[in-house]
């Protein structure tokens, strides 16, 4: 293990799906061998977007057990709950005294929330980015493996460690995305009309919690067209989005097999599909299994989440004393 750290987290908003693992999780499960780690549930995030917690506590345990189904251990990360450590709402306030109203509004990521709950635009909503950057600089990370989306955000928690350490001195490292060398992949929706979301079209998204056949029955639906009539022809987007689906859990034979029958006009869309699916089901099925034996155990949770705390907190104390005395805000 390197001296490096890692943080990272997954809103507990409904299931976790295809892009969340090939975004995220994969690389969390790489990383836990080779550095100090700390994966958080960001249900204070979750807020932001769905203020009715009925279903929260059940939301936080079935992305825990999904995480650890998928390979992250307990043991050798911290995989806490966001809400558990006290310091990061501390962090939060005083990063807002650096956060401007302005570049908020511009983000990506506010104006797509805005467009899709006009109703609910609240002040948790604008300042997401600065509550993300706490998660990240709290425990002086330096390394954060995000999707595509978040690209955005990682930049500006960047823009506030700058402006923290002109202004107070150096105590934050500038975090930079971390993807094992590889690009920060970005799984696309079935349809054909972007990435893969928790929230929107779900009959387009492929969730680790699906069963088999309905991972079949959502693959037999995603978009194609008649096929190539020439050959070498470029494919359309929605086309180049099942092969890239296909490199994600076929084997490279397959993916060839394929790629080599559209490139000469004999593709049968039909047959990739069946074959897409089979090999979805194969990579998919364990992980659902696991994660349901794991969910249904309260008292292993529990303990899952108390440990993670734990080590968190004990970062999260050390990374704020830091910061209250370089702030002038220890008085005695």
């Amino acid at each position: 293990m390197t001296n490096a750290i890692v943080m990272s987290g997954i809103r507990p908003t409904g299931f976790l799906h295809l892009g969340n693992y090939f975004g995220a999780v994969r690389n969390y499960v790489r990383m836990q061998d080779q550095f100090t780690c700390y994966f958080m549930v960001a249900d204070l995030h979750s807020l932001t977007t769905h203020p009715d917690t009925k279903e929260l506590k059940g939301h936080v345990a079935r992305v825990l057990a999904e995480n650890i189904a998928c390979g992250l251990d307990p043991e050798k990360v911290a995989l806490y709950c966001q809400s558990h450590v006290r310091e990061t709402t501390e962090l939060y306030l005083y990063l807002n005294m650096l956060a401007y109203t302005g570049e908020l509004e511009k983000t990506t990521t506010f104006k797509d929330k805005v467009r899709l709950q006009p109703e609910n635009i609240n002040a948790g909503l604008l300042t997401y980015p600065v509550l993300q950057t706490a998660d990240i600089i709290l425990h002086r990370a330096t390394l954060v493996p995000v999707g595509k989306d978040q690209e955005q955000h990682l930049e500006m928690a960047r823009n506030f460690v700058k402006r923290f350490n002109h202004r107070y001195g150096e105590v934050f490292p500038e975090p930079q995305a971390f993807n094992f060398g590889e690009e920060l992949v970005k799984v696309p929706s079935l349809d054909g009309s972007g990435k893969m979301s928790k929230s929107e079209n779900q009959n387009a998204t492929i969730y680790l919690s699906d069963e088999d056949d309905l991972i079949r029955k959502k693959l037999m639906k995603a978009k194609t067209d008649a096929g190539p009539t020439a050959p070498e022809t470029p494919k359309p987007d929605y086309i180049e989005n099942l092969f890239q689906l296909m490199r994600l859990v076929s084997a490279e034979d397959v993916v060839k097999k394929f790629d080599e029958d559209y490139d000469q006009c004999r593709i049968r869309y039909g047959d990739m599909k069946k074959q897409l699916g089979e090999d979805m089901v194969k990579f998919i099925t364990p992980i659902r299994e696991k994660a349901e034996s794991i969910r249904t155990n309260p008292v292993y949770l529990k303990e899952v989440m108390e440990k993670g705390a734990e080590k968190a907190r004990k970062s999260a104390e050390e990374t704020m004393q830091i910061v209250r005395e370089a702030m002038g805000l220890k008085y005695y």
